[in-house]
């Protein structure tokens, strides 16, 4: 019996054979469905400022070996007085082929202060590299959650839409129906809230569009696939203090004295300092080794001659302080508090920010509070009375209308509320940044 029973279920091969070609389908929509995730970790890692920072990271650290390096030492080789009318090095005595080797040492700890500001300069970089991570993950949060907004909305349209042609076609029935109890504005009425359902779609398909191209020019590709429809949730342990913790100046600057961008520029300025200390360094006297071997020829008479030694040292003489030295040191010290007052501005203004981004947090709390448990569910019951009161013929056509477009445009309302705090708490966690991101 089995040899006959399966060619005789051409259903069931058929319902095979369209499972076969259906799953590879399913399966690569799931697969370009772009969640937030993902679409921060290909945007981090196609980020070419990243990669930039990464070589100038290694050319500093480059630089920092060379810097604290000794200076080539320079070779010469000289004739010392030959005649000039018979060019023969054993006539005179005092003719002599010298060999000479010169040395140059930088002035005190020039060597060693220039390597340190150099290594300063390049450990700034992974901080930098911090901040910017953090940043693309706000800015590609952002961009991502107004393209879930424009999705999200238009699916609460659609879904709402059937409602719609239903009303419509409840009102044709009864407009041509013997009872007559709906009226000719009462179709038209209906009709009207489907075009200009359609048009709200077309609008917020468009929005969904610009939104996927603008977060395509951080996260390749991702213009072409459709956007997760789980709501991202971006809420984490130290948003949520921040939002029930103090929010004084003084709280909030401990908070953000650990920011990456802030620890850059703390490098940056010792890297100031340490040029500071440099500039001090031109007061001492940079030196030089000189040695130089001379060797003579025998005189005519055949008698050998005793080769020379020549050794020196050589010493800088800053004599000229005021329009040298002095100008340099006061250049750096001025460097160095222009960093600090840098420094100062950058936590002033990441302070400001987070208060009103804590602020903005709370007010968008209240007011997702109250539409989910107030007014999200009045505006639905008030819905289906008023339905419920048309069907009765005890309502009026356009109330019905009317209470049901109030209630699609207030769940859109509470959507983009939600929204609006996921991007805020989007921009907190930027604030909130530490440097556990840094790599290379």
């Amino acid at each position: 019996m089995q040899t006959n029973y399966l060619p005789n279920q051409p259903t069931l091969w058929r319902a095979v054979l369209t499972l076969l070609l259906l799953a590879p389908a399913t399966l690569s929509a799931e697969v370009r469905s772009l969640d937030l995730d993902s679409a921060i970790k290909m945007a981090i890692e196609a980020d070419p400022w990243l990669r930039g920072s990464e070589q100038m990271e290694l050319a500093l650290t480059e630089e920092a070996v060379a810097a604290g390096s000794l200076p080539d030492p320079a070779l010469s080789l000289t004739a010392i007085n030959v005649p000039l009318t018979s060019f023969d090095i054993g006539q005179e005595n005092m003719t002599q082929m010298a060999l000479g080797l010169n040395q140059q040492f930088p002035r005190g700890k020039t060597r060693a202060l220039s390597r340190q500001q150099t290594d300063l300069l390049a450990s700034a970089d992974p901080l930098r590299r911090a901040d910017r991570k953090a940043m693309l993950t706000m800015s590609v949060a952002t961009l991502f959650l107004d393209a879930y907004l424009a999705q999200a909305s238009r699916q609460l349209i659609e879904n709402d839409r059937d409602l719609f042609e239903q009303l419509v076609d409840a009102a044709e029935a009864q407009y041509t129906s013997a009872s007559g109890r709906a009226r000719q504005q009462d179709l038209i009425r209906a009709q009207l809230e489907l075009i200009r359902l359609d048009d709200r779609l077309t609008r917020l398909h468009q929005e969904q569009e610009i939104a996927q191209q603008r977060l395509a020019e951080l996260v390749p590709d991702s213009g072409r696939q459709p956007i997760d429809t789980a709501m991202p949730n971006l809420g984490n342990g130290a948003s949520a203090r921040l939002s029930s913790g103090p929010a004084s100046s003084a709280a909030l600057y401990a908070q953000l004295e650990a920011h990456p961008a802030v620890l850059a520029v703390n490098r940056r300025i010792d890297a100031v300092s340490t040029g500071t200390d440099l500039a001090r360094q031109k007061y001492r006297p940079g030196w030089g080794l000189r040695a130089q071997y001379g060797y003579r020829a025998d005189d005519p008479a055949g008698r050998s001659r005793d080769d020379l030694l020549t050794v020196g040292l050589t010493f800088d003489l800053p004599l000229f302080r005021g329009d040298r030295q002095d100008r340099a040191v006061n250049a750096a010290v001025a460097r160095e508090a222009a960093a600090r007052t840098d420094r100062d501005l950058l936590i002033r203004e990441l302070v400001s920010r987070l208060a009103s981004e804590r602020a903005e947090l709370l007010r968008l709390e209240q007011r997702r509070d109250l539409y989910h448990d107030r007014l999200l569910p009045q505006m639905s019951q008030e819905a289906e009375a008023s339905l419920a009161a048309y069907n009765n013929a005890d309502g009026d056509f356009a109330e019905a209308v009317r209470a049901r477009i109030s209630e699609l445009d207030t769940k859109i309302d509470a959507l983009t509320i939600e929204v609006a705090r996921q991007q805020t708490l989007a921009r907190i966690g930027y604030l909130l940044a530490t440097t556990a991101p840094v790599g290379h």
